[in-house]
């Protein structure tokens, strides 16, 4: 749950209500949270539908740690990343000219949600992302080619969601999912 909107009565999200409960489990693990209010807290939010119900039920617990974001940027060359690696919440790729391969199949992802911002001038992006991964290229544009992308049905519920946006220049994005 990065930002409540400005209306408490707009319905959740299922990311909203799985990154409350990924906040409450830290407060517990923190010693914020008495092992007695857990069940009622953890309750609550497993039944909130509105923002202002998920934010009564937050009310008592520290103020949220700020989301890692990293930056990547290269004028040029190829920027790669691979094996396991530990994705941020928010990831900025930015390659004037060059390649962009990102490896996510066997990196640790810490969050639900992940934002990949991409700004790539004249040079092609390939990412692989994990098998039961869902991707979301909505906030993408693209100039010179088209992405590639064929969505698949996730094999296993609970994998991270991907979103993808910012700008290709002259280059195209790849997206496949890893095949184990």
């Amino acid at each position: 749950m990065t930002s409540l909107p400005a209306d408490p009565s707009a319905p959740l999200g299922e990311d909203d209500r799985d990154s409350a409960v990924r906040r409450l489990q830290e407060a517990y693990a923190e010693g914020h949270v008495p092992h007695e209010e857990m069940d009622g807290l953890l309750h609550q939010v497993l039944t909130a539908t509105t923002h202002g119900e998920l934010a009564a039920a937050l009310a008592s617990l520290p103020a949220e740690k700020p989301a890692g974001t990293s930056t990547i940027a290269a004028a040029g060359g190829r920027i790669t990343r691979r094996g396991e690696w530990r994705v941020p919440r928010t990831l900025r790729v930015a390659s004037a000219y060059g390649s962009v391969r990102l490896d996510l199949s066997r990196a640790v992802f810490e969050h639900p949600v992940v934002d990949i911002e991409l700004e790539v001038g004249t040079g092609s992006a390939r990412i692989t992302v994990p098998r039961d991964a869902v991707v979301d290229l909505d906030a993408l544009r693209t100039g010179w080619k088209d992405s590639r992308y064929k969505p698949r049905r996730p094999s296993r519920p609970g994998g991270p969601t991907i979103r993808i946006s910012g700008v290709m220049g002259f280059g195209r994005l790849t997206i496949r999912h890893a095949r184990r």
